[in-house]
Parts: C-alpha cells; sequence; structure tokens
C-alpha cells in the first residue's frame, strides 16, 4: 500500500478543496524521530488561504480526521502527524517480502533496454592495481541494480590494448627485456620496463620519438610489434580473469581498443561528410564552441589516432549492435571534461545514443593520502590486498568461530566482500584512503556487519521450529519492531533511487541502516519465545535475512548464512 496516498486521501477528506491530491501528497514530509510519526503534514502551507494560525488548522484537521485506520493522528505545533497502524503495516511489509524473496523491488522501468557499461578497462601489461577496483566493483554493481530496475546491461572491459604506451613498452623491452624473464614472471616484468622507460626518457627524450615510431610500425601492422604486443595481451588477460574470479566479477565482451583499430575511418568519414572535421595547426579538430568546450582533437599533425577516434568507433558500434537505452562509461572524475567533449562530438554527428551517454565518475583511491601510480612504480596490487583480506577473515573468523565447518569459503566471502563494500559504502564521487584493517571490522559501517547481521537472522532461524512463513500471523505489533520494518519498506524506493542515480552507495548506506536496526531489536527483544507473536517475529527475522542478502548481491558481495 501506498501510505502517502492514504494519509493525502485522510487530509484531503477534511478539506474543501485548498490543495490538489498532488499538493498534499507532496507537502507530507517524514519527520526526524519516531516518537513525531511516521509521516507529517505541515499545516502552515494553509494558513493564507484558511486565514487562521498553523497550530489552529492542526488541531480543526485533526479534530475531523477519521482516524480508525491509523493507530493515532495528533496535532504538533504547526504539524498533523500521522501514526500508522503498526500490525496492518507490518503485515503488508512482511507478506511481500516474504512471498517475493529475492524479487523483493524489483521493477520494470528499463523494459529490457540494453545499457552497455564500459568498466574495469585495466591496461594490457600493467598490473590489477587498486586504481582498478573502484571502475570495476563500481560498474558491477551498477550492472545488478539495472537489472533489479528492468534494464538488460551489457559488461564491456573496455582493455586498453592499444595506445602510444605500447609503444613505449616495446622500446623497453627490446631495450632491457628479455623472454625468459617475461614468461617466469610476465606481469611484474612487462611494468618493471615500463617503469624504467619513464625514468630513462627523463634525461633521454629521444625516447618518446622512439616509442611513436614505434606504435605507428604496430598499426600498420609491422609483424614484430604485432606479435610482442599479442604476446602482451595474452599474458596479461591470464593475470586479470584470476582476480576478477576472486572477485566474482564477469563480463559480456572484453573489446579493447584495438578491436576498433580497423573501424575509426567510418567516424572520420561521418564528421567530414558533416563538415565538422577542421584543420587547426595541421591536425584535424572538430569545433565545439557551441558547447563552451575546447575544440576535440581527432587526428594529430602526423595522421595518428587518438583515444577520441577509437572513442567515437567504440560509441557507433555499440548504437548499431545493442541500440542501447543507454550508455554508461563509469570512469574516473578526471576525465569527467574528455566525456563531455565525446557526448558533444557524437551529438553533433547525430549518433542515436548520444543523448543518453552517461559518464559515471568516481574519486581517487589512495593509500596514506598518495595516488597510485604505474608510471612511477607507486602500485598496491589489487590480487596481494584480497589475499590479505581473506587472510585477516581468517584470523577474525577463528577467533569468533573456530568451529565453522566452511571456514575457507566464508573467510573468501567476507575477506573479498570487505574490500568491495568498502569501496561502495563511499559516494562514488569522493575520494578514499584506504586502510585494509578498518574494511574487515566485524563493528561499525563495513561489509562483515552486514553479513554478520544476515548470518545472525539465518542463526535465529535454524534455532526456531520450523514455521509456515505463508500462513504465519504477521501483524507485528512490537513498537521496538519498527524501525526494522519501516526500512525493510524503504527497500523498493531505495532500488530506484540507486539506479536514477548510479549510485550503489545508497544500496550499501540501506543494508547498514537495516542491519542496525534490526541488532537493536535483537538486543532488546526476545524472538524465540512461544507465543501468539512467534511467528510475526520470525517473519521479520526471514524478511530482513531476505532484503540484507539481496542488498549485498546488489554490490556484488555474498552472504554467508554462518560466520
Amino acid at each position: 500500500m501506498d501510505y502517502k496516498a492514504q494519509v493525502t486521501n485522510s487530509i484531503l477528506s477534511v478539506l474543501n478543496d485548498e490543495l490538489s491530491s498532488a499538493e498534499v501528497y507532496e507537502k507530507l514530509e517524514q519527520p526526524k524521530t519516531q516518537a513525531m510519526g511516521d509521516l507529517a503534514f505541515p499545516a502552515f502551507v494553509l494558513a493564507k488561504v484558511l486565514h487562521k494560525s498553523p497550530n489552529q488548522i492542526a488541531e480543526d484537521l485533526v479534530s475531523k480526521i477519521d482516524q480508525s485506520s491509523y493507530e493515532k493522528v495528533e496535532a504538533k505545533g504547526a504539524y498533523i502527524n500521522f501514526f500508522l497502524d503498526k500490525g496492518q503495516f507490518s503485515n503488508e511489509v512482511l507478506t511481500d517480502v516474504i512471498e517475493q524473496g529475492a524479487a523483493y523491488g524489483q521493477n520494470d522501468h528499463g523494459k529490457g533496454g540494453n545499457v552497455p557499461i564500459d568498466m574495469s578497462s585495466p591496461n594490457i601489461a600493467k598490473p590489477i592495481s587498486m586504481g582498478h577496483l573502484r571502475s570495476t566493483v563500481i560498474g558491477n554493481s551498477i550492472a545488478k541494480i539495472l537489472v533489479k530496475n528492468g534494464y538488460h546491461p551489457i559488461k564491456d572491459n573496455h582493455l586498453g590494448d592499444w595506445g602510444t604506451q605500447f609503444g613505449k613498452l616495446i622500446v623497453a623491452y627490446k631495450k632491457w627485456g628479455n623472454e625468459e624473464d617475461v614468461k617466469k614472471d610476465p606481469i611484474n616484468n612487462l611494468v618493471k620496463y615500463y617503469v624504467k622507460f619513464h625514468q630513462e626518457d627523463k634525461e633521454h627524450p629521444e625516447l618518446d620519438d622512439e616509442a611513436r615510431e614505434t606504435f605507428k610500425k604496430l598499426e600498420e601492422g609491422n609483424e614484430e610489434e604485432v606479435f610482442l604486443w599479442k604476446w602482451f595481451r595474452k599474458v596479461s588477460l591470464e593475470s586479470f580473469n584470476k582476480i576478477y574470479e576472486k572477485l566474482g566479477v564477469t563480463f559480456d565482451t572484453y573489446n579493447g581498443e584495438a578491436f576498433y583499430n580497423d573501424k575509426m575511418d567510418e567516424g572520420i568519414q561521418i564528421l567530414k561528410d558533416k563538415g565538422l572535421l577542421v584543420e587547426s595547426r595541421g591536425a584535424q579538430v572538430v569545433n565545439l564552441d557551441k558547447y563552451n568546450l575546447n575544440p576535440a582533437l581527432i587526428l594529430k599533425s602526423d595522421g595518428a589516432t587518438l583515444y577520441i577516434t577509437r572513442d567515437i568507433a567504440t560509441a557507433i558500434f555499440r548504437d548499431r549492435t545493442y541500440k542501447p537505452a543507454m550508455n554508461l562509461y563509469v570512469v574516473g572524475s578526471e576525465q569527467t571534461y574528455y566525456f563531455q567533449q565525446l557526448k558533444a562530438v557524437l551529438l553533433e554527428m547525430g549518433l542515436p545514443s548520444a543523448e543518453n551517454l552517461h559518464h559515471i565518475p568516481f574519486g581517487l583511491i589512495t593509500v596514506n593520502g598518495k595516488k597510485l601510480s604505474t608510471r612511477s612504480g607507486r602500485i598496491i596490487l589489487l590480487d596481494k590486498v584480497l589475499d590479505d583480506a581473506i587472510d585477516l577473515a581468517k584470523k577474525q573468523i577463528e577467533d569468533k568461530n573456530p568451529d565453522l565447518p566452511n571456514k575457507e569459503e566464508v573467510a573468501n566471502e567476507v575477506g573479498v566482500g570487505a574490500i568491495i563494500f568498502g569501496d561502495l559504502k563511499n559516494e562514488r564521487t569522493n575520494n578514499i584512503d584506504f586502510v585494509l584493517e578498518d574494511q574487515l571490522k566485524f563493528e561499525g559501517e563495513t561489509g562483515p556487519y552486514v553479513q554478520y547481521s544476515h548470518a545472525r537472522a539465518e542463526s535465529i532461524l535454524r534455532k526456531a521450529n520450523d514455521i509456515d512463513f505463508h500462513g504465519a500471523n504477521k501483524s507485528l505489533g512490537d513498537p521496538a519492531a519498527w524501525e526494522t520494518v519501516t526500512s525493510l519498506k524503504e527497500f523498493p524506493d531505495i532500488v530506484k533511487s540507486a539506479c536514477k542515480d548510479f549510485e550503489p552507495s545508497e544500496i550499501a548506506k540501506y543494508s547498514l541502516r537495516l542491519a542496525k536496526a534490526f541488532n537493536k531489536y535483537y538486543a532488546h527483544s526476545k524472538i524465540l519465545v512461544e507465543d501468539d507473536q512467534l511467528g510475526a517475529r520470525l517473519s521479520l527475522v526471514k524478511a530482513v535475512s531476505i532484503v540484507l542478502k539481496e542488498s549485498l548481491n546488489l554490490l556484488g558481495v555474498k552472504a554467508p548464512d554462518a560466520m
């Protein structure tokens, strides 16, 4: 039931057309504390019309409102406070959650529309560091939230497998590398060569010219350069996929920049045909004055392509292949201006999906306040962080529950889940300073806290006798349970809002609120008491378990049944 609509109708029934239904509905507020009711109407909006004080209006209206469907309705100052019937409300909410199960909160807003999500996108021949975590887990969570809202996401790991950096890497390998070392430890050695290149080119800038020439050979299909590039790509993907498997992240396509290398001519030709491509100092640009943006450089003076040249080809391919409802790019905030330019160019080209291109920016992840950088050699490997988190989770589980039968599996779920949740609980545009130990705490605003709350609910259910949840009385009148019940009611709206805002933190923060409300209830109430409310209390526990598990699922985090 839409309780705001119920309250709206109650107010309208005692008015004489002073306000419309939409106006009353819009004015309803959520009181700051439970003591002030569940919904409140500010009577001062009627003061000018009724020529009375807001306090008097509130008292007059309360005396006329039919209160039979509420616990009570009272005037407090200028507000009319509505207290919902707790038994009726809890019965409806708990019935909805238990009958719908994991589908609770599902909607069909997206109507099956395709949504390509450009995400993760590590560079070949470089390790996946903590710097790649954000795009990967934010993109993965957004994909899950989109499914919950009726869309069909297409997760595209748009690999950084092309560009001048490969000219640098090939030059570095030829000068300082050898095949045997790369075979033994491919990623670490390749990145060592790349870092050395940037150390050497400070004193030998001619290396940059050599690298540009080498990349030009790669673009032209020179046999030696292509062989090395393919080798670097193969060993990199093997390394990446081990980490994605740990994170529980999968992709629908790995079409990297190289895939579009032979598809750029079409975009360039469209720009020419529309008279959009103009010469500037020998280079080819698109003027974007009408968007208050600098010209977009499409081709360098030597004819070499850039990121944007390949991204135009990518957008054309996705538009033609998927006919997307939206096109999402989960890329760091530092690229915001670039994506404004890309969208503007695509709009000028008349690409059908350009209007619904969205850059999903996110802040930096730092360690001890320092930005991570492959070029400077300051890298923290994601694989090592995940292993450390799993080890720390093992120690904590050993201390708390040494007899747990599947400790290894749970430690993996808790350790990895802690890293993912620790990222996603932050609003994505915020910067994060990463501290591993803080993420693994079983108390506070952490993934393990939410997981433990779910496991606690499952433990209670295991201790209870078999119960027919579908037939159980779910009219729970206990005021101590009210915060938990109202939190459960919120979930479908949170699912919609997280999708609209592309903001997984809304789900994470909600799961923390629900877990806290449930733990508070558990601490002050005896659940397994044999009385006429036992079925209702256990229904609440079941509903909490369902919604916490689904909340974690939308974040890409597992929910163990025991910890």
